[in-house]
Parts: C-alpha cells; structure tokens; sequence
C-alpha cells in the first residue's frame, strides 16, 4: 500500500494540471521549462490568445495555444513559448550534442493562416542574456512551417540544405543589434521532428560566419501568428545541451 500511495503522488508530480494564461506577459512555470505568452505585437492586431500548459514529465513539457488575430497581416503579434530553463550558458565550441524531438500539430486552423512554428535561439558573448536584450548577437530560428506567404528577417541567402533529415533554405538579415539566422522547411511542414541542433550550430559556424566562442543564452520553441485563428498543440517537446 505504502508503494502503491507513493507511485500515485510521483506521477502526480510529473504531470501538470491543466493550466491557462492569458494576459500579454504573462509566464508560467512548466517543469524543466517556463511557458510564455510574450504577445509582444498584439497593438498591430484586434483579436487575444491563450497558452495551456497541459503536461511535464523529466525534461519533456506539453502545451497548447490557441490564437485568433485581424489586421497588419505582416506583422507578427506573439510568440508564445516555451523557454528550458537550464540548457543555456553553453559555449558552441564546448557542445557535443543538442538532442531535441518536437511533435506537434494544428488541432484547428482557418483558411487561410499565415503563422510559423518554430525555434528561436539565442546567442551571445556571455554565457548569460535575456533573449532580444542588448546582450543578444544572433537569433537562429528554425522554421517547422511556414504557412501564408510569409517571411523571415532579411533574404534568403542560401536553399537546398541537407540538415537533420531534412532541406532547408537559408534567410539572413538585422533585427536591432542582432543578426537573424532563419532555416525554413523546404519539405513542408515537420510535426514530427527529431534532430541533433549541433548540427545547425555547425553549419552556422562554419558558412555563416558564427564564432564557436559565442554561448547558447536561451532555447525557445513556439509560433508566430500574424493573421487568422488556430489552436497549435506540442503533444511532446525536449531538448538538451551536452558538453
């Protein structure tokens, strides 16, 4: 009996009850991760969001958010997230591995819909540095999808490029005092992704000018809406930096 109440509670521990935020800023602690709301460009649209946090176990975290935006259709208005909370302060040339799997999936969505799912990393020159901040250097992200005709930052410098399983076309350009590093999914969208982001830091490193003495300063994952209305579910999310 004794065994039976403990196994009960630890697997209540290890998933979350059902939580919703729904203000602009609002965060909420998600296990090894924080999930955000960070509804950063609502003033350019008329509509709202929420965020769920639905479960975590160990280093993996699931969640849902549900978005309707009008109006500016190429301006993004958020980019609810999800951020680890330790796999930051690692320098590229110290990293052996980056493991990460992301399956997710449109439960519902308007047509049309211009949105991106993705990761947005962060690096520096100090292990530590809040993302976009005066200590950011280069945003790499990493587009699972890409639906409506919208863009990256800058151009695209680059396409057809074999990384995790994958064909990639590379955009590149300035947002304030950092440079944008955008792989986009030449193969559509990927819902079930499972890949070593080692090999992205490569790539950077050694064809876009990237020095390896730059640190990882934060890992996100989550999408940017700019028009229309959906609700976007990560069934399962986890990532992990080895040195």
């Amino acid at each position: 009996m004794r065994f039976s109440t403990l196994t009960a509670l630890v697997a209540v521990a290890a998933s979350a009850t059902a939580q919703t935020i729904s203000g602009q800023y609002d965060c909420e602690p998600a296990g090894a991760y924080t999930l955000c709301q960070n509804l950063w460009g609502k003033s350019a649209g008329v509509g709202g969001q929420n965020s769920t946090l639905l479960s975590t176990s160990g280093n993996t975290v699931s969640w849902r958010t549900v978005w309707q935006w009008q109006n500016n259709p190429n301006n993004v208005k958020s980019y609810a997230n999800v951020e680890h909370n330790t796999a930051k302060g690692v320098q590229l040339s110290k990293l052996t591995s980056a493991p990460t799997a992301w399956q997710w999936v449109y439960e519902t969505e308007s047509n049309p819909i211009r949105a991106d799912v993705s990761y947005d990393i962060w690096t520096g020159t100090t292990p530590n540095g809040q993302p976009a901040s005066s200590a950011s250097s280069f945003e790499i992200m990493i587009w699972l999808s890409g639906q409506g005709g919208i863009q990256p930052v800058g151009s695209q410098i680059q396409s057809g490029i074999p990384l995790a399983g994958h064909t990639w076309n590379l955009w590149r350009g300035p947002n304030a005092n950092w440079q944008v590093l955008s792989f986009v999914s030449a193969d559509g969208d990927i819902t079930d992704f499972n890949a070593d982001l080692k090999d992205f830091f490569d790539f950077i490193v050694q064809n876009q000018g990237v020095s390896s003495s730059q640190f990882v300063q934060a890992i996100q994952t989550g999408t940017e809406p700019f028009t229309g209305s959906a609700s976007l579910l990560t069934e399962s999310f986890s990532v992990a930096l080895n040195q």
